[in-house]
């Protein structure tokens, strides 16, 4: 059966409900920004992770309902710049450039390229993901995802900001060495969003695809375990996704480099 091309073009027009959920996305973004430089870092984080939710699920409802189109492509493309790029950069210039150019001008410095850097790896990323999504791997991205990205800035700020009087484990997350540490973590999340190691998708898993009980039990829990201390929580499992793929990468490599056996060589 020969199949028309102009069918497996994604259509030309918008679509109300999946353009909606993008819309959502791109405020969660903006009121980030916004509660950042009123200094409600709180808010600001929660908005990023609202984000997420709504940029989760405007693509599996344009395909589910089959209302994929030229223009939804690009605007969620630009959500996703705002959302999880400057919303992210934004935040946490606000909450820790001020702070640390207290300690000298070269550390302010630091802290604004860092935080530059990681809005600018966030717009190389979506353009190469755009650039490759025709010939990529469904089963995989190339490099880390910009909301995953996004997500461990916006647990390391809202955690700063939790313990911020108490201090996490004894350590101060306000003074120097912790501000040093969040951009440093913005700086290397950005990295990895610009790399080549590849991270699980998951969107060969299909939403009627039967799965064990057993995994399925695993849903509650991580809900469970956000409700009793969620920056934490998300800050872990973020941050243990984002280092999956180095992780993946060379345990592969490792995997395929050729065993030596005793008695090769020239003279075994």
């Amino acid at each position: 059966m020969k199949v028309d091309q102009n069918e497996l073009r994604p259509r030309r027009g918008i679509y109300l409900l999946p353009n909606l959920l993008t819309t959502l996305c791109l405020f969660g973004g903006f009121y980030a920004i916004i509660a950042a430089i009123d200094g409600n870092f709180e808010r600001a984080s929660i908005a990023i992770f609202v984000a997420m939710i709504f940029d989760g699920l405007d693509g599996r409802v344009a395909r589910l309902t089959g209302t994929e189109t030229i223009f939804g492509k690009e605007f969620d493309s630009l959500a996703d710049m705002v959302a999880f790029g400057v919303a992210p950069a934004v935040v946490c210039y606000q909450w820790g450039v001020a702070r640390i150019a207290e300690y000298g001008a070269a550390w302010g410095r630091f802290g604004w390229i860092a935080a530059f850097f990681f809005a600018a790896a966030t717009a190389m990323r979506l353009a190469r993901f755009n650039a490759r999504s025709a010939s990529q791997d469904k089963r995989y991205f190339e490099g880390l995802p910009s909301p995953s990205g996004a997500a461990v800035v916006a647990a390391f700020i809202g955690l700063a900001f939790k313990y911020e009087a108490s201090g996490l484990l004894g350590f101060d997350v306000t003074g120097l060495p912790g501000l040093i540490l969040a951009f440093v973590i913005t700086v290397l999340v950005a990295i990895l969003m610009v790399s080549r190691f590849p991270y699980r998708s998951f969107k060969d898993r299909a939403a009627g695809e039967r799965v064990r009980y057993s995994k399925f039990l695993l849903v509650p829990l991580v809900i469970a375990l956000i409700a009793i201390d969620p920056p934490v929580v998300l800050f872990v499992l973020f941050s243990g996704f984002a280092l999956s793929g180095p992780i993946g990468w060379t345990w592969l490599k490792i995997r395929k480099r050729p065993r030596v056996t005793s008695g090769s060589g020239e003279n075994g």
